[in-house]
């Protein structure tokens, strides 16, 4: 399945399935997910429908952030396997009809990298490939505040590590082990197009690009706005959606031929415009497929707050927000769809109702909602199963390097631990990070190990094994989306229009495409809605398509019931 076998856009019609390696499936008892273990459940993957396998790093790396600080870009970390293993992946993955996107982390390396350990010498010729800086002007190199900026690292504490070895700082928006590459020089350009070059020639369909939108820094480092309560800057409001971006991008697409090749793009941009997301997928300029939008996941904290400010999300301002991109990239561009991701707590528990009475209602419904929007959507291992959310009691149980940084700052800042660690519970990556849960067995079928982070203990109602036996399972709720993504046009490509925008419980909208329209109804609450009839098209002649609660009609709906009608012809 290379190149010359990819029709151009062939993603609008596919559904992505995001796999975390490290918690898949490990096959060799370490307690690790790998890749001969992704490779196992590939007939998992085919039976639910997925188009598109994206891979979260997999490279060699010291695992300071899980595998997104990467050592050697041309090989694969032994923790997962080895080349070999990938190119089976691969192998058999395209045997099945389905694609393989790879992970790119090129805005920072690891500091294990050569590039940058060579570099740590003031002389060698890859000084200029990372931000070094001399400490601030009359401050004592190394002493606290003497940082180049005021800038605050994505995981706490300054942005800038000062190296004692040649004197001056790097700049590292994320972890101190995570600096940053200078793509103002051309070779640091040069040598991430070659790499890339070299696994589309594997044989790759595409790349997830991190944090792309950080690539273009200003042309002045200067000190950024401290918000009130703080005492730093946030790096990522200094250094987001710089001057040389675009053309960044369009020179990658160019050198890459993401687009010659057929090949899925698609930018992590946090801190996107509507605008500029609709720049950089226009085809005609020759930039990237499509862009993950932060928006709709930061409608639940706070003006002016960080991600751990929690607040209340009330339907219309989440329908609302997602109705705004898809009017705005109706014309040009592309929308990526997802509720869930590695970076992000569980959608059913986020968005939805975990509880036992509404799990498996709500879960079904926000795929519905999601996947019947105008884009590309993006499913979260075990989002299929309606996986919930970790219930961690203690800072103990959390791996991730950003919930134990902010746990210690906030701490020592006199936030009080119980509302730190009700934040962590709320948004916290590792509760998206648990084992995928296959089984009711001890470690729910991931290891035969100890797992490197406890398996949820919903397990024995909530796995793999249970769905797909149960035809009204949430599993068979998102292949039959998958199928209606793949048979009929007017879900590609049929226009978007909302309903009801003020309702605080129904999400309803229609998609239509010459003479053929769908219309979603969705109840996103725990308590039975209404619909008034002058609202919504009149349903006389359209055919149920696809329910969450058999075969009722009508215009009442139960708690976290939705319906998909279909008109065909002058009806």
């Amino acid at each position: 399945m290379h190149s010359e076998l990819r029709p151009q856009d062939w993603w609008r019609s596919a559904v992505v399935y995001q796999v975390y390696p490290r918690s898949f499936q490990d096959s060799d008892g370490d307690g690790v997910g790998d890749l001969p273990g992704i490779t196992s459940r590939l007939d998992y993957l085919a039976e639910l429908g997925i188009g598109v396998l994206w891979l979260s790093p997999v490279y060699r790396s010291p695992m300071d952030d899980n595998g997104y600080d990467i050592s050697d870009y041309r090989d694969v970390d032994p923790l997962f396997g080895n080349l070999a293993d990938l190119d089976t992946l691969l192998a058999e993955a395209h045997a099945r009809g389905i694609r393989l996107v790879m992970d790119l982390v090129v805005n920072h390396t690891s500091d294990e990298h050569p590039w940058f350990v060579e570099s740590r010498d003031p002389r060698s010729p890859k000084r200029d490939w990372y931000w070094w800086r001399p400490a601030r002007e009359g401050a004592d190199p190394g002493a606290p505040g003497a940082e180049p900026t005021n800038w605050e690292s994505a995981f706490s504490g300054p942005a800038w590590e000062y190296d004692e070895r040649s004197g001056e700082y790097y700049l590292h928006v994320f972890s101190r082990k995570q600096p940053d590459l200078n793509w103002e020089n051309p070779e640091v350009r040069q040598a991430v197009y070659d790499m890339m070059r070299w696994w589309v020639g594997r044989g790759v369909d595409g790349f997830r690009m991190d944090v792309i939108n950080l690539i273009s820094k200003p042309s002045g480092l200067a000190d950024g706005v401290v918000p009130p309560g703080r005492s730093l800057a946030p790096a990522f409001g200094s250094v987001a959606n710089g001057p040389r971006l675009h053309e960044f991008l369009r020179e990658m697409n160019r050198e890459v031929g993401l687009d010659r090749a057929g090949l899925l793009s698609v930018g992590e941009m946090p801190g996107s415009t509507l605008a500029l997301a609709r720049d950089v997928t226009d085809p005609a300029r020759g930039e990237l497929s499509m862009v993950f939008t932060f928006e709709h996941v930061n409608l639940d904290q706070q003006p002016g707050g960080d991600k751990w400010a929690l607040a209340d999300l009330p339907l219309p301002v989440l329908k609302g927000n997602l109705a705004t991109w898809q009017r705005g990239l109706a014309e040009t561009g592309w929308n990526s769809l997802y509720w869930d991701n590695h970076d992000q707590p569980r959608a059913v528990s986020r968005f939805g109702d975990d509880s036992p009475e509404h799990r498996v209602a709500s879960a079904k419904t926000l795929g519905t909602v999601l996947h019947l929007h105008k884009g590309t959507p993006y499913v979260y291992q075990g989002e299929e199963l309606g996986m919930t959310n970790m219930p961690f009691t203690d800072i103990s149980q959390y791996r991730d390097i950003e919930a134990l940084h902010h746990y210690r700052d906030a701490v020592a800042r006199g936030v009080r631990p119980e509302v730190v660690m009700a934040a962590l519970a709320a948004k916290g990556r590792d509760n998206a990070r648990t084992p995928m849960q296959w089984d009711a067995t001890a470690d729910a079928g991931f290891t035969t190990g100890e797992p490197w982070l406890p398996v949820n203990p919903n397990k024995d109602e909530v796995n793999a094994e249970a769905a797909v036996a149960d035809p009204d399972s949430v599993f068979h709720h998102y292949r039959r989306l998958a199928a209606l993504r793949r048979d009929l046009p007017v879900v590609v490509d049929g226009g978007f229009e909302l309903l009801l925008p003020a309702d605080e419980q129904v999400w309803a909208f229609t998609r239509t495409l010459g003479d053929e329209r769908l219309l979603v109804l969705a109840n996103c609450s725990s308590r039975s809605a209404s619909v008034n009839p002058d609202d919504v098209p009149d349903l006389h002649g359209a055919e149920p398509l696809l329910t969450t609660h058999g075969d009722r009609d009508g215009l009442d709906l139960l708690a976290w019931e939705s319906r998909v009608y279909r008109w065909t012809g002058a009806g």
